[in-house]
């Protein structure tokens, strides 16, 4: 049995209808306290795209892996598989906001966690967002989810609000930080 699983590259690219399975058993498996508002999925799920989750706003980043034995040799069972996913949308449907994307989801495998996936997928999401015809790229953060903040700041994004309190989650307050970034080169 593997004890390591090693990341040889990782690509980005749209997501697929095919990919629905994959993304709905991603989405939850990654489901946290750190950054979900909603109660964790149960049985029977919801359909991970349907007319507001359209598989044109998903970009997904897959891995090509290579499965290690425990004294660390490989074991010649590489794949490829997908990482993570990242979810990039206009924030409302107004013309005089056209200019703007926002990220509303990011999900990074647990296994691909730390190989650099999910700062891939900004970076792949800012890239789109650019090539939209956005000048301006925005998302939402909870205030406890410190290592997504970090991320976001590595990349750039700065806290341009704060709510404070805007959800009760398992028996506390929790802020919803806003965050963007300028897309100019």
């Amino acid at each position: 049995m593997p004890a390591t699983t090693t990341l040889h590259s990782v690509s980005v690219r749209p997501a697929l209808s095919a990919d629905e399975e994959a993304l709905g058993e991603l989405d939850r498996s990654t489901w946290s306290t750190l950054h979900a508002v909603m109660p964790r999925p149960r049985p029977p799920y919801d359909p991970f795209f349907d007319e507001r989750h359209r598989p044109g706003d998903f970009l997904v980043a897959e891995a090509a892996t290579e499965a290690a034995t425990e004294a660390g040799a490989p074991d010649g069972s590489g794949e490829i598989r997908i990482a993570g996913y990242i979810r990039l949308v206009p924030p409302t449907p107004l013309a005089c906001n056209a200019h703007v994307r926002q990220i509303q989801g990011l999900a990074v495998a647990a296994w691909a966690r730390g190989a650099g996936v999910g700062r891939t997928l900004l970076r792949a999401a800012c890239a789109e967002a650019r090539r939209q015809g956005a000048n301006r790229i925005t998302l939402r953060v909870l205030g406890h989810n410190t290592p997504a903040r970090a991320l976001y700041a590595s990349e750039g994004f700065a806290v341009e609000g704060v709510l404070s309190g805007e959800f009760f989650l398992h028996g506390r307050y929790v802020d919803d930080v806003l965050m963007g970034r300028s897309l100019a080169p």
